[in-house]
């Protein structure tokens, strides 16, 4: 095998690699406060630029929080975003077409499958009353869009009952994703009578423990939601 061109990277791409092993080796944590940007860029011994540059990469990435201010207010705080992150990646990839609205689908079908599976006869008596005030909203929503909110909230319970929070940050993006879709296939079917029965049906299952069940609703939902690639509406 042949020898291969050494990457050059760029001075910012270093300040992220060296935030990144101080956050591993230190155990930096959320609401840690980074060192400001002048007192970064002379630890690091780069230009305060590519300081700037590694802080916007890391606040668009939903790591950061940047702050204004002098002294011990200086410097950008650890956050965690990581559902809005990926929602504007997502959203990019599907606005480019790199990814599609099909791929999108079957991959919220494996997930909610999943979710609602762990969810069932785990359900604390609060998520069960944010299901049931969800299911309480849509049925009384003026809109589609107010309908597609109180459906986003429904399904996101589902997901963080499922105690995985990786997996709920991609139900979030995944949400955030098709938000826009889902209001516009709403509009289209003009009822949500069909919509609010498999919602009902999804609690009903997960009230009740049955996860098998849960996951079936889930999946004929699903299918009733994205009767092609492009038209989501539940």
């Amino acid at each position: 095998m042949g020898w291969e061109p050494v990457r050059r990277t760029r001075a910012f791409e270093d300040v992220i690699a060296q935030i990144e092993r101080r956050i591993a080796e230190d155990g930096l944590t959320v609401g840690d406060r980074l060192p400001g940007e002048r007192q970064l860029a002379e630890q690091l011994r780069v230009g305060r630029s590519s300081v700037r540059e590694a802080m916007r990469v890391l606040e668009t990435l939903g790591v950061v929080a940047s702050h204004a201010g002098r002294g011990p207010d200086a410097g950008a705080v650890l956050t965690a975003r990581p559902a809005g992150a990926l929602a504007d990646l997502l959203r990019l990839h599907v606005g480019l077409s790199s990814l599609s609205m099909r791929e999108v689908a079957e991959t919220r079908m494996m997930i909610e499958q999943w979710a609602v599976r762990h969810a069932a006869g785990h359900a604390t008596p609060d998520r069960l009353d944010r299901l049931r005030a969800a299911l309480a909203r849509m049925e009384r929503a003026g809109s589609a869009d107010e309908f597609v909110l109180h459906d986003a909230e429904f399904h996101l319970t589902i997901a963080e009952l499922s105690g995985n929070r990786l997996l709920t940050a991609t139900m979030h993006a995944l949400r955030a994703t098709v938000q826009r879709h889902a209001v516009e296939a709403v509009e289209r079917l003009g009822v949500t009578d069909p919509l609010m029965a498999d919602h009902r049906r999804i609690y009903e299952a997960v009230a009740s423990g049955d996860s098998e069940e849960a996951a079936a609703a889930i999946a004929d939902h699903l299918t009733r939601a994205y009767p092609d690639p492009q038209g989501p509406t539940g």
